[in-house]
């Protein structure tokens, strides 16, 4: 099995994917374990003194003015565990969890935090054993941290609480640990606060989302590619010359991307209609500058992924010089608003690509087609329900689109007086991602059915190549109307496998 080597300089985006999705094992490098130790070093030697040190020897949040005496500072530790603990509403996938856990042990390890070395054991630990604690859906202001959900992985740690184990089943967390030979964490000063104060499940489902929307995009440029050629259009508005003199990174990809689909096609350019079309309609036309803004936001999203991948987000923290300082780094504005950003760009890919596919269903619109590509129209309703549905994902996508971040709700008796929300953003852009899968899905459903009605006509060998994989995948091609549902969950299935992509590469190569 693939191991992820943890140091004291952050990860990598394919690192979270392998722990979050591939189950990979954890291990700590042997430079983490000395900074942990080097910084535990310095925990110590301030718990020691009588002057109050935020973290280490004081309260939480509105209640940091008070003094905590020795013998009182592990009850404080387990406390704020148990007591941030608060989550409610249904639980929150594994994947998440597991990139949740992963990324507050890549912060642990940086050296910053003061967590002895056990503990950052027992983190890896409890991953490689598959132990996945239970966290729920509300809980995070993405302020101060995900605080909610990282409590609930810290009370695993402690033996507390409930998590689900390798078989799925959820039990106490005290057996789970037991069972694996796993020793439950005992607190010390700034350990419990350090295992809650990190920006991890919204950066998770950050990197998990630009990994998704990778794949999506490509099978946006696809159908996009297989509709144009459907409604008879012309791929001279995709030639490089054009979008050379528009210099955006993503347009240009998209628009070669769907150039190499269409290389080879007998329909584009094909116009059925009495006079010749001089420009395609924005949806078709337009479709590498929508989906090129949105592969832009993406670039810059992955930037910021990046950049948080490499940072160390605690309050207080423990510098190279020996000082703990206080911070304001737990802010979840950076992934708070790409996050956002993403649910935008998302939101506009599946409309136009829902007003390709109502083009395609319209015998007005659609240069020669049958009625909602209808077997026997009147009789047969073909595809017109499936667009609903479509527009329903789209209207949903819409709504989601809403940005999260720009709403704050004090809290702490106004101490955290403006948050971030990153944690809601991240899990409305999870659902939105969902729904983008089956808006291409409908489209890439309705186009190929589209081209096989264009009889006589030689759709472009990539598109040939992606309808014999779909229809091999279990989506029927044109006919008498049917049971649509099992169609449309099979190609939504092929979308999100991303066997939409790998067939259309058989033929194009790598697309970009």
């Amino acid at each position: 099995m693939h191991t992820v080597v943890v140091g004291t300089t952050g990860v990598t985006a394919s690192d979270v994917l392998a722990v979050a999705r591939a189950g990979a094992r954890v291990e700590l490098s042997e430079e983490a374990l000395a900074a942990l130790a080097a910084a535990r070093e310095v925990v110590d030697a301030l718990a020691a003194k009588p002057e109050p040190v935020y973290g280490v020897s004081t309260g939480f949040g509105a209640l940091a003015t008070r003094h905590i005496s020795p013998e009182l500072r592990a009850a404080l530790q387990r406390n704020i565990v148990r007591s941030h603990a608060a989550g409610m509403g249904p639980r929150v996938e594994r994947e998440v969890v597991r990139a949740l856990m992963f990324l507050r042990l890549k912060t642990v390890c940086s050296g910053h935090t003061g967590v002895r070395p056990e503990v950052a054991r027992t983190m890896a630990d409890v991953l490689n054993a598959g132990i996945t604690p239970v966290v729920h859906e509300y809980g995070s202001l993405g302020c101060s941290g995900d605080l909610a959900p990282l409590s609930h992985c810290a009370l695993t740690l402690m033996g507390e609480g409930d998590a689900e184990g390798p078989d799925g089943t959820v039990r106490p967390a005290g057996e789970l640990l037991a069972e694996h030979g796993i020793a439950p964490v005992e607190l010390r000063e700034k350990e419990g606060l350090a295992l809650l104060n990190g920006t991890d499940g919204m950066l998770g489902m950050l990197v998990m989302a630009l990994a998704d929307l990778d794949t999506l995009y490509k099978s946006a440029d696809i159908t996009a590619a297989l509709t144009m050629e459907a409604l008879l259009g012309t791929d001279r508005v995709l030639a490089p010359e054009l979008h050379a003199i528009r210099p955006h990174p993503g347009q240009a990809a998209s628009a070669a991307n769907m150039l190499a689909v269409l290389r080879g096609s007998g329909l584009t350019g094909h116009h059925q209609d009495d006079a010749p079309r001089v420009q395609d309609a924005y949806s078709v036309r337009c479709a590498p500058q929508v989906a090129g803004a949105g592969r832009d936001t993406m670039a810059h999203a992955a930037l910021v992924a990046e950049r948080e991948l490499a940072a160390a987000v605690d309050n207080p923290v423990v510098l190279p010089d020996g000082r703990v300082e206080s911070n304001g780094n737990f802010h979840g504005a950076p992934v708070a608003y790409v996050l956002d950003f993403l649910a935008v760009a998302a939101a506009d890919l599946g409309s136009i690509a829902e007003r390709r596919t109502d083009r395609l269903l319209d015998k007005n619109r659609s240069h020669g087609l049958p009625p909602f590509l209808a077997d026997d129209a009147g009789v047969d309703s073909g595809l017109m329900i499936a667009q609903y549905t479509q527009a329903a994902l789209v209207g949903e996508l819409k709504r989601f689109a809403v940005p999260a971040s720009a709403d704050s709700i004090p809290s702490s008796a106004m101490q955290e007086d403006h948050v971030s929300m990153g944690w809601s953003a991240a899990r409305k852009l999870r659902t939105a991602v969902d729904n983008l899968a089956r808006v291409i899905a409908v489209e890439l459903y309705a186009a190929t059915r589209a081209i096989q009605l264009r009889e006589g006509l030689t759709p472009a060998p990539a598109s040939r190549a992606v309808i014999d994989a779909v229809r091999a995948a279990g989506v029927q091609g044109p006919g008498p109307d049917r049971y649509l549902s099992p169609d449309l969950a099979a190609a939504d299935a092929f979308v999100r496998a991303g066997h939409l992509v790998t067939a259309a590469e058989t033929v194009t190569g790598p697309l970009r």
